[in-house]
């Protein structure tokens, strides 16, 4: 009799469980990140977890902003937005506002592998070029003087306008930018982008125009390659298109003021297209012709 056979392993390996997960671990001596429990296993959104793993695996320096990181995800800016601000209530992300020794204000982010851990290094600033000395500006009708002598002129520091916030914004210009991408998946944006377009799209949309005309508008015909960023190609197009006309008011024809005529009965004013009696002589002849006729 022949002997059965099976392709079936004769024996499990000891100490493999029944069920679940089997590790097959590789020792990877380059190209690995190290990444804590915590936030491996963190309950919770997929996204959020995904975003902080790519952030991790990123060198000092790489760009991390929501459109950088939307070109990289298949998600939308909602869900990478919402992925970021959980990071940072957690304290994995913290975004700092910095101010450079030109004056300038740029933003930071600071990321770290375990919350409340000790703050990265930061990188050194590159030397600025040799700014050349600014001339005083001296008004028309001469130098403003004081008790303390000539006033400084001001710095362009304080007359620097803060940023637009996005909260801030028409919520239906806001919902005519964010449907861009739909169209056209290269026309993400930024919040700070989007901030900054939506008072002209909010513009053109008090103008008369429909969501859909103005979709249609920023998105036909656009270059094959971008030379810019896409909210410069989309700022340039609501800077330099001619708003429409307004629609113009429909002015009713005001009704024609009848002459005054006089009456025949009590030599009263009244108006009418012809000579005659007015509405109480009118009556009260009515009112004579019925007591005669009954």
């Amino acid at each position: 009799m022949a002997d059965s056979q099976s392709n079936a392993r004769l024996r499990a390996d000891a100490g493999a469980p029944t069920s679940g997960v089997i590790h097959v671990r590789t020792r990877l001596t380059a190209d690995f990140t190290v990444i804590s429990n915590a936030l491996a296993q963190r309950r919770g959104s997929a996204v959020t977890v995904g975003v902080a793993v790519y952030i991790l695996s990123l060198p000092t320096g790489a760009p991390v902003t929501i459109a950088a990181l939307c070109e990289h995800f298949s998600e939308g800016e909602i869900l990478i937005s919402r992925a970021l601000q959980e990071l940072e209530d957690a304290g994995y992300l913290e975004r700092r506002r910095e101010r450079l020794a030109s004056g300038q204000v740029r933003t930071r982010t600071y990321f770290y592998g375990v919350p409340g851990g000790e703050e990265p290094d930061s990188p050194p600033e590159p030397p600025e070029p040799p700014r050349p000395r600014a001339r005083p500006v001296v008004p028309e009708s001469g130098p403003a003087t004081g008790p303390g002598g000539p006033s400084p002129a001001p710095s362009p520091e304080r007359s620097e306008n803060p940023a637009p916030a996005l909260a801030d914004a028409d919520p239906k210009a806001v919902a005519v930018l964010a449907a861009l991408r739909r169209i056209d998946a290269r026309l993400v944006l930024s919040t700070q982008e989007a901030a900054l377009l939506a008072p002209a799209v909010a513009e053109w949309l008090a103008a008369g125009v429909a969501p859909r005309e103005l979709t249609e508008l920023l998105t036909a015909g656009l270059p094959d390659r971008f030379q810019a960023r896409p909210a410069r190609v989309l700022a340039f197009r609501l800077r330099e298109t001619p708003l429409p006309a307004p629609p113009q008011p429909v002015v009713e024809p005001r009704p024609a003021v009848l002459p005054f005529q006089t009456c025949d009965g009590c030599e009263r004013a009244f108006r009418s297209h012809e000579p005659g009696h007015c509405r109480n002589c009118r009556e009260h002849l009515v009112g004579e012709r019925l007591r005669a006729a009954g």
